[in-house]
């Protein structure tokens, strides 16, 4: 290979980890590696990495129930070869869902709708998605790419390490909610490591979802059977909801950093801070730093900090925002907003003025080109906590992410999208050419996953691999951090020194995120593709 197609990486920069970067022509990279082989099965079955990574999403709801299910919400950032598309498929709030609708069950004390329950549950979008990108541009039948979840959905599979530690925790919690039992605790019980679960509901689901193509989700009995369990459990969710949905095809939102643009898609999910901290960042020389040194450090979380001050505050439905994308990643604003960095001390910022006047990821790419950045989520352990059993639809909890003050721009409202925290990510290069599909799943750790990772790739040349592995740190709120007990002791303690409120935790799945990548290695047709899988969960990267 010549220089000028290789990875610019120091491939001698590492990390302990269990995990070795995989070269191949053919990728996907995922949390789990039966979903992982389904997907590679798809590539070798003559299909494109949309197909595998539809095939990959769908074997996920199985194999990964405390981060999501058919009842998911899902976003999509692909290269098809010759153009950059989003896809924004997150479902809006139901018909009946008002502030008064809440106040009236909840009083007046409640600011957001329940955490749990039907009451947050708004229409799922995963399926949806599945659907929109085959139509657009898989090459497989619908129904092939869902086989190898059917068969593992009947079969079972064995429960592994992590997945069974989480849930074990949101069994207490969730064990009284409808179906959750029913569904999920097989035996009266959490499943123990090794255990063979079966998922015979979801296996019929997915039979009517590959036979009809998405409509007995949307249009049929599976919608009807969320209608009368909604019902007879103290929901307001109709079929109608469910067959007034559509995903939505949507632009892109980019930054430049390091010769390189960032791609998100754009609110109501919180990619944007991403790009507004990398904003910050490109006015400073972090590649002069040690990249797990204390100025480093401490730089990224000010400017992650400052970035959330400004997404928290005016990110929503995009036809809802008072301020626009664009505003809000304004050069002149974003070089206003880094000069109130002290680089001594850490702070605890707020909002600004822009105006002038439990989740899954998988990445899949293919000889031809194609790249797939793909994420769906039930947000917290389990979502909601109900499932209509019989279909086997566990559904997420995103309208806990509305609030119910009418000020805001994120006020719960009937079809509205809330703010979204599941954010796909895709890294071109500044002559138009796609570089790396990549995502950190986790909750708020999303965007602080990009940017560390990208910083550690775009800054010091490490390897996706070791910027995988590399010991990550979490911003909570004010001056409260949480950083891997990994982490440098001296570099820990210079962060305490500067302010930072640091608690250093061990906790392989959820805190610090996951992340999967695969980095394209100059021309797809020649040389292929580099790709990490997170060591934090139990995935892999399949290739051929």
């Amino acid at each position: 290979m010549s220089e000028s197609t290789t990875a610019p990486f120091d491939w001698r920069a590492g990390y302990p980890s269990v995990r070795q970067p995989v070269f191949a022509r053919n990728l996907v990279a995922t949390s789990h590696p039966l979903a992982a082989q389904a997907g590679l099965q798809m590539l070798q079955a003559g299909g494109n990495a949309v197909d595998a990574a539809i095939a990959t999403a769908a074997v996920m709801t199985l194999v990964e129930p405390c981060s999501n299910g058919l009842g998911s919400d899902a976003f999509c950032i692909l290269w098809d070869g010759q153009k950059l598309h989003g896809l924004n498929a997150s479902g809006g709030a139901p018909a009946g869902w008002s502030p008064a609708y809440f106040r009236r069950k909840y009083g007046d004390g409640a600011t957001t709708p329940p955490a749990r329950g039907w009451d947050a549950v708004t229409v799922p979008g995963a399926v949806g998605a599945w659907v929109a990108l085959s139509e657009r541009f898989g090459k497989l039948p619908f129904g092939d790419l869902l086989a190898p979840a059917i068969e593992i959905a009947e079969r079972g599979y064995a429960v592994p390490v992590l997945m069974q530690q989480k849930w074990a925790m949101a069994t207490p919690v969730l064990r009284e909610y409808p179906g959750f039992a029913e569904t999920f605790l097989p035996h009266g019980r959490t499943p123990a490591v090794g255990e063979r679960f079966t998922f015979p509901g979801a296996a019929r689901a997915l039979k009517a979802i590959a036979q009809t193509r998405g409509e007995a989700f949307y249009r049929g009995e599976i919608a009807a059977a969320a209608e009368a369990h909604a019902k007879a459990h103290g929901g307001v969710m109709t079929a109608a909801d469910f067959a007034a949905y559509q995903p939505q095809w949507v632009d892109t939102i980019s930054t430049e950093y390091r010769g390189h643009h960032l791609h998100e898609i754009p609110p109501n999910g919180q990619g944007i801070a991403a790009l507004i901290a990398l904003g910050i960042l490109r006015r400073f020389d972090l590649g002069a730093m040690d990249p797990d040194g204390i100025e480093s450090q401490h730089l990224q979380i000010e400017a992650m900090k400052l970035a959330f001050a400004d997404t928290y505050r005016f990110v929503a439905d995009a036809q809802a925002m008072t301020v626009t994308a664009e505003q809000l990643l304004d050069e002149a604003y974003l070089a206003e907003r880094a000069t109130l960095i002290d680089p001594r001390r850490a702070q605890d910022f707020r909002a600004g003025n822009p105006v002038k006047g439990g989740t899954i990821y998988l990445s899949a790419a293919d000889e031809r080109g194609m790249m797939v950045s793909f994420i769906q989520s039930n947000y917290m352990g389990f979502g909601s906590g109900v499932v209509v059993p019989q279909w086997g639809l566990s559904l997420q909890n995103r309208g806990h992410g509305f609030s119910l003050d009418e000020r805001s721009p994120n006020v719960v409202a009937p079809a509205k999208r809330p703010f979204h925290t599941i954010i796909p990510a895709f890294l071109m290069r500044d002559d138009g050419t796609p570089q790396m599909s990549f995502g950190v799943m986790g909750g708020n750790m999303q965007p602080q996953g990009h940017l560390q990772t990208l910083s550690r790739m775009l800054d010091h040349r490490q390897s996706p691999q070791a910027a995988c592995d590399a010991p990550r740190w979490r911003f909570n709120q004010a001056l409260s951090i949480n950083v891997e007990a990994t982490m440098r002791p001296e570099t820990i303690q210079g962060l305490r020194d500067r302010g930072h409120q640091i608690e250093s935790i061990h906790d392989s799945y959820q805190d610090f995120g996951a992340g999967q990548f695969i980095w394209r290695l100059g021309d797809p047709g020649v040389e292929g593709y580099v790709a990490a899988s997170d060591p934090r969960r139990d995935g892999q990267v399949a290739g051929s």
